[in-house]
C-alpha cells in the first residue's frame, strides 16, 4: 500500500453491510478476503463511496459521499473507512437523498462523461441542493468545458 494515496475500506456482507465505490479510478486494490478489500486513490482523484446497513427491521443507514483524495500536507476531513481522510464534496444520508445523488451521477454519465471527471463544484452544488430538498441544476457539456479550461489555467 502506498502511503501518499488515500485508502478506502470496502465491505460486502450481503443484506447486512455494504460499502462500495459508485465511481472513481482506483490505482491499486488489495483484497483482504472474499468480503473486504482496500482501494487506493491518487491525490486529487474524486470518487463516490456508498454505505448501506440493515438491521432486523430493514435499512438502518444509507449514506453517500463524494470525496477528493488529498496530497500529503493538504488539509482534509476524516471520514469513516477512508484513510487518512479526504476533502468532502458531498455527504448525505437517508435513502431518498442517496437515490437523488445516484440519479445525479447517472445524469452526468448519461452525457458520456465519467462522473469523477465532473467539476468538484458540481458535486458540492448537488449535495447542497439535495440536502435542502431541492433538485440540483443539470451538469452539461458547456459547464464541463468551462471546468476543463479553468483546471488547465490553474496548473
Amino acid at each position: 500500500m502506498t502511503s501518499h494515496h488515500t485508502h478506502v475500506e470496502l465491505l460486502w456482507l450481503e443484506g447486512q453491510i455494504e460499502r462500495w465505490i459508485r465511481f472513481g479510478r482506483p490505482v491499486a486494490e488489495r483484497i483482504i478476503d472474499r468480503r473486504s478489500r482496500v482501494l487506493e486513490f491518487r491525490p486529487g482523484a474524486i470518487f463516490a463511496l456508498v454505505r448501506w446497513r440493515s438491521g432486523d427491521y430493514g435499512t438502518v443507514d444509507s449514506r453517500v459521499a463524494v470525496l477528493r483524495a488529498v496530497a500529503p500536507g493538504e488539509p482534509f476531513t476524516t471520514h469513516p473507512f477512508v484513510a487518512p481522510g479526504a476533502e468532502i464534496l458531498l455527504n448525505l444520508s437517508g435513502w431518498a437523498r442517496v437515490q437523488a445523488v445516484l440519479a445525479a451521477i447517472d445524469r452526468v454519465e448519461g452525457l458520456g462523461l465519467r462522473a469523477e471527471d465532473a467539476a468538484p463544484d458540481h458535486w458540492r452544488h448537488v449535495g447542497a441542493r439535495i440536502g435542502v430538498g431541492l433538485p440540483p441544476r443539470a451538469y452539461d457539456r458547456a459547464r464541463h468545458r468551462a471546468w476543463l479550461m479553468r483546471r488547465r489555467l490553474s496548473r
